[in-house]
């Protein structure tokens, strides 16, 4: 299931959001331009390794992990959920407000990793948790925009049509994947799915604090 677009319109001009593709597409830009070797130290260096955390060091790396990406299809993935949904949410928070939330969830999505494993030498690294969070305030304000996605035909997977379906539907789905392979992967399974649910929940609960009062709905 890929989202291409949103019919939900905008309220603001995205500029963070735009920053943020900018400066995620910039860093990755650079990583090509290393050797594998210089490419595996800036990961290691700049991505957040949770065993080092716990010792104390390289705590900035929670915030520089967020911009670090192990590869095309990873950047690209996580630039285009960002485009479709994090605009709606920059503009009922505004600008400061938002860049705060999204630095805010993108920390709660590392805590969901390193719950599961406080001691791991693995580096995390991705915009992914960050905008999981984007993603469950969208659900959460936004559950009825229709959301343009690409999905299979089962059983024919080579067969593709575009859909238009609630946000809920969409988004409640993908959390529901992410628990899913949460459950079912283990430790060493390369991503990290429970950064992706604990940036999703944080988005959930945050976006009621950071949402302008004029957008404010109590549910």
């Amino acid at each position: 299931m890929i989202p291409i677009r949103d019919d939900n319109p905008r309220r603001l001009f995205p500029l963070f959001t735009i920053l943020l593709i900018a400066v995620n597409v910039a860093v990755f830009i650079y990583q090509l331009t290393l050797s594998p070797s210089e490419a595996q130290t800036f990961i290691l260096t700049y991505g957040a390794v949770p065993k080092q955390i716990i010792q104390g060091r390289g705590l900035y790396t929670i915030i520089t992990s967020m911009f670090v990406h192990g590869g095309i299809l990873h950047l690209l993935g996580n630039m285009l959920y960002l485009w479709i949904f994090a605009d709606n949410i920059e503009g009922i928070c505004g600008y400061v407000r938002f860049l705060i939330f999204y630095f805010i969830c993108g920390i709660a999505a590392f805590a969901g990793h390193f719950i599961l494993d406080p001691v791991s030498t693995i580096p995390m690294v991705g915009a992914s948790g960050a905008i999981s969070g984007i993603l469950g305030a969208y659900a959460l304000r936004f559950p009825r925009a229709r959301v343009h996605i690409l999905f299979p035909l089962f059983p024919f997977i080579w067969l593709w049509r575009i859909i238009r379906v609630p946000a809920v539907f969409a988004l409640g789905f993908w959390f529901l994947i992410q628990i899913f392979n949460a459950v079912m992967s283990s430790r060493g399974s390369g991503v990290a799915w429970f950064a992706h649910i604990g940036g999703f929940i944080a988005g959930l609960i945050l976006i009621r604090v950071f949402e302008k009062k004029r957008y404010r709905v109590y549910l």
